[in-house]
């Protein structure tokens, strides 16, 4: 008995530790088995590269994962979108991969606080083709979004609109945002599961960022579950991804 235990808590601590911290799945060798097959033989080269680059960064932590950059390619393709958002940059991929999705007249308004971080992965993103997309805002998101509210003709002017920064001000922003994406477009909203803390105890072992912010995450989604002006869709992929469909 004592044996099976030890077998369990070992399977346990390295549970993650090869395929990364994104997974939410219980088996690396399942999530494995995913990036093998559907992810990484088609995955565009460019984001390939940006994908590799961003691994060697002391904050790869950050980025999006790549079965979720998958995921919002294709999502993007099928709701056509045109003109988008994205709050929380860092190094591109997940800024990359809507890029190559978007039709070469598509716009993507992104901010992030650190532009260092941004041009890191600009030189894969101007090799991709991509760079005439994306208008770059260093900065707060909050007083750009203000300002694009005061004026109604950006009123329902976004197709889809992806937030991935602070997650203390996840709930500012969607009270913005909700006004700026189109009656039928999507906002998604990353990192809603959060390691998994959303349903921890509250004495569990968390690390002090994800226990700062889990807070935050629990505040947005019940706010979110109850919102008569969208509707909603948790996944769990990545660190979960929640989709609101506004549809008033």
């Amino acid at each position: 008995m004592a044996t099976n235990t030890t077998q369990e808590q070992q399977s346990a601590a390295g549970r993650h530790q090869e395929v990364g911290h994104k997974s939410l799945l219980q088996s690396d060798a399942l999530y494995q088995y995913i990036l093998e097959t559907s992810v990484y033989p088609r995955e565009p080269e460019p984001m390939k590269e940006l994908r590799e680059l961003t691994a060697k960064h002391p904050w790869n932590l950050m980025t999006t994962s790549a079965d979720e950059g998958q995921f919002l390619n294709m999502l993007l393709k099928l709701i056509n979108a045109k003109n988008t958002m994205e709050i929380g940059v860092y190094t591109g991929y997940s800024l990359l991969a809507t890029a190559l999705a978007l039709p070469d007249d598509g716009k993507i308004l992104a901010m992030d606080i650190n532009r260092e971080n941004y041009e890191l992965g600009l030189p894969v993103i101007q090799k991709a083709g991509v760079a005439h997309k994306i208008e770059f805002k260093e900065g707060p998101a909050m007083p750009v979004l203000d300002k694009l509210v005061e004026d109604e003709k950006n009123h329902g002017s976004y197709d889809f609109i992806f937030v991935d920064a602070d997650k203390d001000n996840y709930l500012n922003y969607h009270k913005r945002l909700t006004e700026l994406v189109k009656v039928g477009g999507l906002i998604g909203y990353d990192n809603t599961l959060w390691n998994g803390s959303v349903v921890a105890p509250p004495d569990a072992p968390l690390r002090k960022y994800v226990r700062y912010y889990r807070d935050f995450v629990l505040e947005l989604n019940k706010a979110l579950a109850v919102d008569p002006r969208i509707e909603i869709c948790m996944l769990p992929v990545g660190d979960g991804i929640t989709l609101c469909r506004r549809v008033k």
